[in-house]
């Protein structure tokens, strides 16, 4: 009888992980390959910035599911996890809507043998009063799209106006230092495209943290690097500097001051999407499944990985919620579901840190990579961490596409270039 993988999420884990199951166990019949996820096509998250600026165009940049399941040897399921029945190993699929609430599908459900979590993170507000309400967040496509759209609009009324703007991102982490970058960039090629107007010596960034240094990922030393070229731009750094609440004007501080903003941004920290708890398999404080060395939760038969598992390092840690772990897991997730079919013991997952690299947009770039032959960091910046932070984005693509494939749409990319505009103007 066929094996039923099912894999919930198609981020930067889940998405490779069907591709390689498919690739190695869906084209030979020796399992079926289910992935679901709530949207149509995929962005690789770390990008989510570049789509909120027009950096980059997403409906050039994106990934169909459907598609590639045919090409790879996969199913696609469009729909939201609502539930799972561990008793009869079925996971419940809510209704799928309209956006005017029509339903399009019933209640489903989809049979698996074996089921992988890997729904990624979102926004973590901390509760902080008035967020939800006033913030914009990253999390989504959907969510980086409505950014864009604000985005033109404000540049638009600056241009008519000519006054000045602001924008305030809550997070110091990588999100909110690399939007800060972009900003001043997207408003640098707008003007160049006839907002004639619109200028970044008009435009304040702020970004506020509150801890006592930005990337608190990267050494302190890089950390310092990058603040310095954020405020060579004109980026207003705020630390060691909490909010109390969000309103409609900007942001109400824990020492009664205010940064008011006509754009609020919330990048500070992440958790697991609410369902998870719900689902009978232990949750943390972030709503992250924990899990062991094998990535299995404490039911044997579902996997969970990426941002919304909670896998203990050796030091005590967790693996972090990046990219690179979430790629890593699958890795090893598509070679231990093989040798569980195979009737093989699983192996223990073990998590290399590669290094953390931060993109300043097209004027800096910097990070550090770990040193696997002397041990400890080696720092880089300019032009070679710039190469290094793009060729991760190749590497993912690799995984999707194969390295012929990828270079294809490289060279498509360039050309591309000679006709349309560096930014997304609509």
């Amino acid at each position: 009888m066929t094996v039923k993988i099912v894999i919930v999420g198609g981020g930067a884990g889940g998405l490779p992980l069907a591709t390689s199951l498919g690739k190695r166990l869906g084209r030979k019949g020796r399992a079926s390959i289910t992935l679901v996820d709530a949207n149509a096509t995929h962005i690789w998250k770390p990008r989510f910035h570049e789509v909120a600026t027009g950096a980059i165009d997403a409906d050039l940049d994106a990934v169909d599911y459907r598609a590639h399941a045919q090409r790879n040897h996969y199913r696609f399921a469009l729909g939201t996890m609502s539930g799972i029945r561990r008793d009869t190993r079925q996971l419940v699929l809510a209704p799928l809507c309209r956006d005017d609430g029509e339903e399009i599908l019933p209640e489903r459900t989809l049979d698996y043998d074996y089921l992988v979590l890997a729904v990624g993170s979102v926004g973590n507000d901390f509760n902080t009063p008035g967020v939800r309400e006033h913030c914009l967040f990253l999390d989504s496509r959907h969510q980086a799209d409505r950014f864009h759209e604000l985005f033109l609009d404000l540049c638009l009324r600056v241009d008519y106006s000519a006054s000045p703007f602001s924008l305030a991102i809550v997070g110091g982490g990588a999100t909110g230092v690399e939007l800060a970058a972009e900003l001043h960039h997207a408003v640098a090629l707008l003007k160049s495209y006839g907002h004639e107007q619109l200028d970044r010596a008009r435009m304040t960034v702020h970004v506020i943290e509150a801890g006592p240094r930005l990337l608190p990922a990267l050494k302190e030393e890089l950390a310092a690097t990058v603040r310095s070229e954020l405020e060579q731009m004109g980026v207003a750094v705020h630390v060691d500097t909490k909010v109390q609440s969000a309103d409609e004007r900007g942001f109400v501080l824990a020492d009664g001051g205010r940064i008011d903003a006509d754009l609020l941004v919330w990048a500070a920290g992440i958790k697991a999407p609410e369902i998870l708890p719900t689902l009978g398999l232990g949750a943390n404080r972030l709503n992250q499944i924990p899990v062991n060395k094998a990535l299995q939760s404490e039911d044997p038969r579902v996997f969970v990985m990426g941002d919304c598992c909670a896998c203990e390092l050796e030091d005590g840690k967790n693996v972090p919620p990046r990219a690179q772990s979430a790629q890593q897991m699958a890795k090893h997730l598509s070679r231990n579901l093989q040798r569980l079919i195979d009737g093989q013991p699983l192996a223990d997952f073990a998590y290399r840190d590669h290094g953390s690299l931060v993109s300043l947009s097209n004027y800096a770039a910097v990070g550090n990579l770990m040193g696997s032959l002397r041990g400890g960091s080696i720092f880089v910046e300019g032009w070679m961490a710039r190469m290094m932070y793009i060729s991760l984005y190749r590497l993912h693509q690799a995984a999707l596409y194969g390295w012929l494939r990828t270079l294809m749409l490289l060279l498509a990319g360039r050309f591309n270039r000679l006709w349309r505009p560096r930014l997304k103007l609509h």
